[in-house]
């Protein structure tokens, strides 16, 4: 079972206060610096930012003057809860059809709370050395990804913005 400590579980309420706050930014302050950090729309690709920048955040902090390897359990985390945001989102929103902002808040929640507990799982990955290179690169890909999609989306439902009403069931399947 992971350790639940205080520093962690406070780290863990401030990234997603931190994430949740995000999620206005740009709407705020709209200019391409909070367009890289904050979602432009209402996409699920664009939601990632909302999970992912305040997690890498967490991650330096949490992992600051620790031993070599101690982000690779972080970064594998990052990409799964990555790849668990936009799974759950496509089956919710786009199979299911559902809207409600309570499911998508939940996931939200869930998904984070996930990302603190998972790295102590994950621990002994801090060992490879080949898997910590690939984890780094695979974020760093990850993230020129959403900074890149966030001016040239593609054309696909992941990048739909889905603030319509009944947006979701206009997706093309």
């Amino acid at each position: 079972m992971p350790k639940l400590s205080r520093g962690l579980l406070v780290t863990f309420v401030v990234t997603t206060l931190a994430g949740a706050c995000l999620h206005f930014l740009y709407t705020l302050l709209p200019n391409p610096v909070t367009a890289v950090l904050s979602p432009v729309n209402e996409s699920l690709w664009e939601h990632l930012k909302i999970l992912i920048w305040p997690y890498l955040a967490a991650m330096f902090l949490r992992t600051r003057n620790g031993p070599p390897g101690c982000r690779t359990p972080w970064l594998l985390t990052a990409l799964v809860l990555s790849a668990a945001m936009l799974g759950f989102g496509c089956l919710y929103h786009m199979t299911m059809g559902g809207e409600a902002l309570a499911v998508d808040i939940g996931l939200y929640v869930v998904l984070m709370a996930v990302g603190f507990l998972l790295p102590e799982l994950l621990s002994d990955a801090s060992e490879h050395p080949f898997l910590g290179t690939m984890s780094v690169l695979a974020v760093l890909a990850l993230a020129a990804a959403m900074i890149l999609f966030t001016f040239l989306p593609p054309d696909h439902p992941l990048f739909l913005d889905l603030s319509g009403v009944n947006t979701w069931s206009t997706i093309p399947y």
